[in-house]
């Protein structure tokens, strides 16, 4: 699969407002639980030396902003969504408006740049991309978490006969690019090869590209018991080649020296 040129350019009706902006610019972390600590955790050995400062692209209401500023961190937070920024700015944490395409920040700017299961959204991913990498400093690292076309689920919802339908529909991602695209045209899902695709011709090098299942918060609301029981096999999953159906793709990238 090559990834789409544009997300959400003229989907069907959706149930309201907060569904509209659901689909189309996703939906950040709005609470800090196991799954997020779990991620950022991965992230912690690979950061540069030093990681700071740190932009979040995409932040939401900046719970990941907030994580990091707690390890001494400066940071500073990016998004386009007008509900979620004034919560974050209202939390005291440095956030502006910007296209991820277009930010706007000197080159080599940041130790650390996150999206964080946004570059699905973008209109343009590749570009968000190499926006990233420019205003990372030469040996700093770019985080990049992204929703893997071969998980079994899309977990983003669907439209059918012109209704957004918010939740899990399995298998969306193993059919054929013309039939994924006509229920999820809002978001992208990849495969391996389609971000090594999107890295390639950019400064920088992979460090680190595996796959990652969920952090299961949902369930362990209700059943914890159950949560501990499927984290403990889908973890030990991620150590196997199985891992390859994980819900994202977790890339690891090093800015290099150019010129």
């Amino acid at each position: 699969m090559s990834p789409r040129p544009a997300a959400a350019q003229n989907p069907p009706a959706l149930h309201s407002d907060d569904d509209l902006r659901g689909a189309r610019l996703g939906r950040p972390s709005y609470v800090w639980g196991f799954g997020q600590e779990r991620r950022f955790d991965l992230m912690r050995p690979h950061w540069a030396e030093p990681p700071a400062p740190m932009l979040d692209v995409g932040c939401g209401v900046g719970v990941y902003l907030e994580r990091f500023r707690r390890e001494g961190m400066s940071t500073f937070g990016v998004d386009l969504d007008w509900v979620s920024l004034p919560e974050a700015a209202a939390e005291g944490r440095a956030v502006a408006a910007s296209q991820a395409e277009t930010l706007p920040f000197p080159s080599g700017t940041f130790g650390t740049v996150l999206l964080h299961e946004v570059i699905e959204h973008f209109r343009d991913d590749a570009g968000a991309l190499a926006e990233a990498v420019r205003v990372t400093r030469p040996g700093g690292r770019v985080f990049v978490f992204a929703p893997n076309r071969l998980y079994p689920f899309e977990t983003h919802g669907v439209y059918w006969r012109g209704r957004y339908h918010f939740g899990n529909t399995p298998l969306v991602g193993y059919l054929p690019d013309r039939w994924r695209d006509r229920l999820a045209p809002h978001v992208r899902a990849y495969t391996r090869s389609d971000l090594r695709r999107l890295v390639q011709p950019l400064p920088c090098r992979v460090l680190h590209h595996v796959q990652i299942y969920p952090g299961y918060d949902k369930i362990s609301r209700k059943w914890p018991w159950a949560a501990g029981a499927v984290r403990a096999l889908t973890y030990l999953l991620e150590r196997t080649p199985l891992q390859a159906f994980g819900l994202s793709h977790f890339l690891v990238l090093e800015k290099i020296p150019t010129g």
